[in-house]
């Protein structure tokens, strides 16, 4: 009998399905249904710092006395982590698996105080998502993954329950930064967020937003860097996530060396029954090829190198293209 059971960020799963911040993770109720129908572990809904400074920011009026100011963006600060708070306490109530609480942010500030408050709360684990474009005419190279490690390490110094790190696909060397998140106390990484995609209507001749969901195209992005990170950092635990559509997208995932996937658009398009798909698909596998447990199969097809050459990167590529007339 296969036995679903994985190891995440020291967390213990009854399987690797991990339903990942999104609007369906935004309230109890709806988390109680997630794990109803199998969900191994549930990301809340993300705690976003840029939307919490530009609602405080709005109710900044220079005709009031600084001191007013002051306490209305205070105000704004607290009442949205009091929402989110609460969210973790009734989430813990009616769920048994694993709820680790998500912040996105792109500075070095609140978080802290924030972390802190949230593990009081009761996640079992804190996902840390600095999601942010360099666009800066004098940007000093590097300084983006230095804020990376600024921030985790700021936050370890405060908690104790796993911090997870969720990164960009934006990043030229993500293999390096991995290696000093590990350095710095990192209980696992997650490979990719998701960008906002934008789009523009041509007859409106306006900006708008493009194609929310992902597409089983991003997968091999994601599947990439797994391979190659979890070869050469391989004493953190990794999850992948984007262009999770098929269910045997689980078990590439872990075969490159995933210890779990993080799944959202294939849920929403296809309703919580996909999580039962994924498990099924996923057992069913280990029991045709002998596997008792994950581990026996976790990282057999990521990036060895061998001799000198990265087998997933350039041997796969001399492959592909040899067999091209």
């Amino acid at each position: 009998m296969a036995d679903l059971k994985t190891t995440f960020a020291g967390l213990t799963l009854k399987n690797p399905v991990i339903i990942s911040s999104s609007g369906l993770t935004n309230n109890a109720e709806k988390n109680a249904k997630l794990e109803a129908a199998g969900a191994g572990a549930i990301v809340l809904k993300s705690l976003f710092e840029e939307q919490i400074m530009q609602e405080a920011d709005r109710l900044r009026n220079p005709s009031y006395y600084p001191e007013g100011s002051d306490y209305l963006a205070e105000y704004i600060r607290n009442h949205k982590l009091t929402e989110y708070l609460e969210l973790i306490k009734e989430t813990k109530k009616v769920c048994s698996i694993p709820v680790i609480a998500s912040i996105n942010c792109y500075s070095d500030s609140e978080w802290i105080d924030f972390a802190k408050q949230i593990e009081e709360a009761g996640a079992d684990a804190l996902e840390i998502n600095i999601l942010a474009l360099q666009t800066e005419l004098q940007y000093t190279y590097g300084s983006f993954e230095q804020r990376h490690i600024d921030i985790l390490q700021h936050i370890k110094n405060t908690v104790r329950i796993p911090v997870i790190m969720k990164l960009g696909d934006n990043l030229t060397n993500p293999i390096a930064l991995i290696d000093q998140l590990y350095a710095n106390g990192a209980a696992a990484v997650v490979l990719f967020n998701r960008f906002y995609q934008p789009d523009i209507n041509v007859e409106k001749m306006e900006q708008t937003t493009g194609e929310v969901f992902s597409n089983p195209a991003d997968f091999s992005r994601s599947l990439r860097w797994l391979g190659i990170a979890s070869a050469q950092v391989n004493k953190i635990d990794y999850a992948l996530s984007g262009g999770i559509h098929k269910p045997e997208d689980i078990v590439k995932a872990i075969l490159a060396g995933a210890s779990a996937i993080e799944v959202c658009s294939a849920i929403y398009q296809k309703t919580n029954s996909f999580i039962g798909e994924l498990e099924r698909f996923l057992k069913g596998w280990m029991e045709r090829k002998g596997f008792e447990r994950i581990s026996q199969f976790k990282g057999k097809l990521n990036a060895k190198d061998v001799e000198g050459i990265n087998t997933f990167e350039r041997t796969q590529f001399l492959k592909y293209f040899s067999n091209k007339e």
